[in-house]
Formats: C-alpha cells, sequence, structure tokens
C-alpha cells in the first residue's frame, strides 16, 4: 500500500466484471475466464484484509447473468459451490474474515441456498444471540451489507448496473479499465489511494 493511502474504505465493493471477454481476447473457452476469475476474488479478499477493510462485498452475478446459456450458468452455480465450501469458509474463519452471500437467493440452487443459510447462522451463534430472538429479519441483516464508501469496476464500462443502489448512495466510484482477471494488488493500492485524496460530500 503507498505512503498516500491514508483514509481506507470501512466498505469496499467492486463490481467484477469482464472475465469472459478475458476469455475471448485470448481464444480461450469462456470458463477459463470464471475460473481465473474466482482465484482473484480469493486474492482480493485477503488483500483487503490485509490493508484494513473491514467490509468487502462483491458483485458477481446479476439478474440478466440468467440469461447466459445454462452450461455457463450451471459453471458458474459449481464456482460458487467451491467457493463457499467448508475447507475455504474455515480457512476464512481462522483468519478472522467472515463471509455472507446478498442479494436474491430464492433462484439459485437448493444446494447453494443450503450454504448460504448456514453461513447466516453461523454468522448469528458468533454473535450469541438467543434463540428465541432469532428471527427472519434477524436472518436477513445476516446476509446483506452495510453503505458503501467505495466502489470499483472492472470491465472498461463506466456504470453501476444496479449494485446495492441504496448503501451506495454516497458511495466514491472507481473505474478501472481492466478486466477482473488481470485486476492485482496494485490496482487495488491504486483505487485507495485515489478515494484517500477525494473530499467526500455526502450529497452537501
Amino acid at each position: 500500500m503507498t505512503k498516500e493511502t491514508k483514509n481506507i474504505p470501512i466498505h469496499l465493493g467492486i463490481i467484477v466484471d469482464g472475465n469472459r471477454r478475458w476469455a475471448r481476447e485470448r481464444g480461450l473457452p469462456t470458463f477459463e475466464g470464471h475460473r481465473k476469475g474466482l482465484k482473484i476474488v480469493k486474492k482480493a479478499i485477503i488483500w483487503c484484509e490485509e490493508r484494513g477493510i473491514k467490509i468487502f462485498t462483491l458483485f458477481i452475478f446479476s439478474t440478466e447473468n440468467w440469461k447466459r446459456s445454462k452450461r455457463e450458468v450451471n459453471y458458474l452455480m459449481k464456482l460458487f459451490k467451491q467457493a463457499l465450501n467448508k475447507k475455504n469458509i474455515q480457512k476464512f474463519h481462522k483468519d478472522n474474515i467472515r463471509i455472507r452471500v446478498i442479494g436474491q437467493k430464492e433462484r439459485l440452487a437448493k444446494s447453494l441456498q443450503k450454504l448460504i443459510i448456514v453461513q447466516a447462522f453461523q454468522n448469528i451463534l458468533k454473535k450469541k444471540i438467543p434463540p428465541e430472538k432469532i428471527t427472519e429479519n434477524v436472518i436477513s441483516q445476516n446476509l446483506w451489507a452495510s453503505d458503501l464508501d467505495l466502489i470499483i469496476r472492472t470491465g472498461k464500462e463506466q456504470r453501476i448496473s444496479n449494485f446495492l443502489i441504496w448503501q451506495g448512495a454516497y458511495s466514491e466510484i472507481y473505474f478501472l479499465k481492466k478486466y477482473w482477471p488481470d485486476f492485482t494488488k496494485k490496482d487495488l493500492d491504486k483505487a485507495l489511494a485515489d478515494f484517500s485524496r477525494r473530499q467526500r460530500r455526502f450529497g452537501k
């Protein structure tokens, strides 16, 4: 991290974009872009933790993505299940990193929904909430996110694509002209340095 980076965002969101285009430009199958993208996700989680970012939210799958081929959607669901498997989650917990899945989960495969609900209850247990106080609202609160300070978008597009509109109302936005599989620790540090130089006005 650069010396000029003083103010670190509490909540960073990244709109992950460009996996498919990254693969196509290299003459690779689309799946290779998604596979490489997952590797960067795992690295980015660690990079954020090292830099003191408390909350890190990734926009990985939008409602529009359901329109893609069944084969590609199934592959993405397989990657999500892999990312949420017990081994990965235990490793993150060991490093004091908690994983949440937010958004419309009812369209996901039942097996993936089960993994997500289990994570929500693990979060609740860590907070030592009495069983009689565990309501649908409490579960929901452990699946959704707080206000965003900074949004980074990869993939060369300059829009936020309905990513946490409410939570991102006053967030700073940083557009990166790189596809997600090419995202590096240096790119993250540049975005954080840019954020630290900005004067946030919150609509004033």
